[in-house]
């Protein structure tokens, strides 16, 4: 168990700067061009890491979803031949890596399958990301753990008793957690951030948030309720085409969550009471009897 844990450039745990991800996902739609102007946002926003996600898709892909069609903006396709489409390969991973290091991100991924592992261990990220839908998928974490490298595990659509063979097989001393809930949008009633300081108590590693709701109050609350780490999903523009834009923050929206969540952590204080220079000029004008 831990307190705190070196993913990159940063440490992440209590008394540390909130580690804000951003999610770039899919959402760069197969676009070396559209992943770094994401990445100039998450930059300009005062984030500290990118990630993206890394399938094989003959593999990640459900069986039966292969052959579904599906409309894109290259015409209509198979799901299967859609997730070829937009995926990166080693040419467009060394580029958009490159320039997230050139603009002092972290960057890293979410494999979603055993040989994405291999892939991105080529590449030499930082850290690994397992997405909820992975939880479960014990060979994966295997390898992840294998590696040596820090895992953040989010735990969205997962059973306690799942979670807890998922930190039986990572271990935790290189371990963060995400509580996150995968609905997409996220509505208040189901967000449950009261996971925050179960989580921590439980597993006794770092704990932060991923979240999915259209505005910033629930992430922030996340902050005030500890999460060490804040992951949000990122966009140009939430009306382009891909599934996840529409549940992701705007450049704008970004800038602002990260600006606030610094205002929060440096609200919280230390929990030891004191009377602050600010007050003493109210206290002689306002007291009447010294105690």
């Amino acid at each position: 168990m831990t307190d705190e844990v070196q993913v990159g450039r940063y440490t992440v745990g209590e008394g540390h700067p909130v580690y804000v991800i951003g999610e770039i996902g899919l959402n760069h739609n197969g676009d070396v061009d559209i992943a770094k102007k994401l990445i100039d946002v998450a930059s300009l926003a005062g984030a500290q890491a990118v990630k993206f996600q890394k399938r094989t898709p003959a593999i990640s892909t459900p069986e039966h979803m292969k052959q579904v069609p599906r409309e894109t903006p290259w015409g209509t396709m198979t799901y299967l031949e859609y997730r070829y489409r937009v995926e990166f390969e080693q040419e467009q991973y060394a580029e958009i890596g490159a320039y997230a290091d050139s603009k002092g991100l972290d960057w890293f991924a979410s494999p979603w399958d055993e040989p994405s592992v291999d892939f991105l261990e080529e590449m030499d990220t930082v850290a690994y990301k397992v997405a909820s839908a992975s939880v479960t998928d014990l060979g994966l974490l295997g390898k992840l753990k294998d590696t040596g490298k820090p895992v953040i595990l989010s735990t969205g659509m997962s059973t306690i008793e799942q979670i807890d063979r998922a930190v039986e097989v990572l271990g935790t001393d290189h371990l963060v957690m995400l509580h996150a809930t995968s609905t997409y949008p996220l509505p208040p009633e189901e967000a449950n951030l009261l996971m925050i300081p179960t989580l921590k108590e439980r597993y006794g590693v770092p704990v932060g948030y991923s979240g999915h709701e259209p505005g910033l109050q629930i992430s922030l609350a996340a902050v005030a309720l500890g999460a060490v780490a804040v992951e949000r999903h990122i966009t140009l523009d939430r009306a382009m085409w891909g599934s996840d834009h529409a549940a992701s923050l705007e450049p704008h929206g970004l800038m602002s969550l990260v600006r606030d969540i610094r205002i929060v952590g440096t609200a919280m204080g230390d929990g030891v009471k004191r009377v602050f220079p600010g007050e003493l000029a109210p206290l002689s004008k306002l007291r009447r009897i010294d105690g």
